[in-house]
């Protein structure tokens, strides 16, 4: 049985897991096809929504009874790894795709534990097999927006778009910072507090279609790298969404929460292993070259140069490091049982979140020096590498702020607020 991509990251797949990293391996092709094209544009290819629709991809993590593939964390993180050593702006914008289906799976995890009262639980359940058809059955995109650009000292994120009552709905006005396929998604999921609320009770979840008056990208999205995740943000300027749109009970987010493994939402491992795969790729490419490249003296590989071969053997050991720290969190958060705590779960990816960016970004710039001058043509495959996992420095959180949450969880034993209300 031949090795997939997937399997350098989750080494153990079963037999279910591997027939959906199949379904993965089988579009890699195109996607990296379309890649080159992307980086120089700058833009979301539009035809990539409908090859991972196509291989049921968009449903990946749904529930198979939504019409999903059933797939967890650890299908996640080798999808996007996959995805990420070929075309990592694709493989960013599929991670926050995936996050969505969190609004439902968990929702429908604090139904199981009964966080909702007998009156909620309708439309809680309601609204999240609305989210998991869409994606699963009906195989859309979905846009997933909570970040926003204000900082707040005690919580991670701070939300300001608010939410008002009005007949029939809600009217949303607010600004989102960062969230990838903007103008490209089917519909957006938008976190949002309800006006005439203060604390965090007062977020909730609308979903808000495309195409809807008053809605718009905030920015024009010509980064450095990831240049084809149309992460323009979103702003919302009296955009209505109807009562069967919103799960607008006090307190249902925070409530949904509670049931993830780890901060936030859970899962985030499944971005970092994205600039993971474009990282393995990088390497590959440049040790392939200096196996083919000869040097015309004594036709030795020029791989076996002191100085190359140093870099060799830099790459090698930053990229396993990368991966031991990647497959670690991806154990600890999806082992059944679990094997160590949510607060252990939570300490390791503050760090871990840190530790694959800057290893992987390690990789990029060795790879970099074995390309020599020619490498830094803007489209090689050096330089793409170099300028994706750049992003990935920055990406969330830099690892400078993981390190310091991770102290204060050793020393305090308390996580910073993950959502607050301005």
């Amino acid at each position: 049985m031949s090795k997939m991509i997937a399997e350098l990251l989750v080494e153990d797949l079963s037999s279910e897991e591997r027939e959906r990293a199949e379904r993965v391996e089988s579009i890699l092709p195109v996607l990296r096809e379309r890649a080159a094209e992307t980086d120089r544009k700058g833009e979301f290819n539009t035809d990539n929504v409908k090859l991972l629709s196509d291989a049921g991809l968009l449903g990946l993590v749904v529930p198979r009874e939504f019409g999903g593939l059933g797939g967890g964390l650890r299908d996640w993180s080798a999808a996007c790894f996959a995805i990420g050593s070929v075309c990592p702006s694709t493989g960013l914008a599929y991670f926050f795709h995936n996050t969505s289906a969190s609004r439902g799976t968990l929702a429908l995890s604090a139904l199981d534990e009964g966080l909702f009262s007998a009156e909620e639980a309708p439309k809680v359940r309601a609204f999240a097999e609305k989210v998991l058809y869409t994606m699963g059955r009906d195989g859309k995109w979905l846009a997933n927006y909570a970040s926003e650009s204000v900082k707040s000292e005690k919580s991670a994120i701070t939300i300001t778009t608010e939410a008002s009552p009005v007949d029939g709905g809600y009217m949303l006005n607010g600004e989102k910072s960062f969230g990838c396929a903007t103008g490209i998604a089917n519909y957006y999921l938008v976190t949002a507090g309800l006006k005439g609320i203060s604390d965090a009770s007062a977020l909730c979840t609308f979903i808000v279609d495309r195409d809807a008056q008053g809605t718009r990208g905030r920015i024009e999205w010509n980064a450095l790298g990831m240049r084809g995740t149309a992460t323009e943000g979103l702003v919302l300027e009296n955009v209505f969404v109807a009562e069967e749109d919103a799960l607008a009970i006090p307190g249902a987010f925070a409530r949904s929460c509670q049931m993830s493994r780890s901060s936030f939402v859970g899962n985030q491992v499944a971005a970092s292993v994205i600039y993971l795969g474009a990282a393995v790729a990088v390497y590959q490419t440049a040790v392939k070259m200096l196996q083919d490249k000869k040097f015309v003296d004594t036709g030795k590989p020029l791989g076996t140069g002191p100085f190359q071969a140093q870099l060799v053997g830099e790459m090698y050991a930053d990229l396993q490091t990368a991966l031991l720290w990647a497959r670690r969190q991806i154990q600890i958060e999806s082992a059944e049982p679990p094997i160590v705590s949510k607060d252990e779960v939570i300490k390791f990816w503050r760090t871990c979140k840190g530790q694959v960016a800057e290893y992987s970004f390690k990789v990029g710039i060795a790879a970099l020096k074995c390309a020599g001058t020619s490498g830094t043509m803007f489209d090689t495959p050096y330089s793409r590498a170099l300028r994706d996992l750049a992003m990935g420095l920055v990406q969330a959180f830099p690892a400078e702020r993981g390190r310091l949450e991770t102290a204060k969880l050793v020393i305090e034993g308390q996580e910073q607020q993950a959502f607050g209300k301005a």
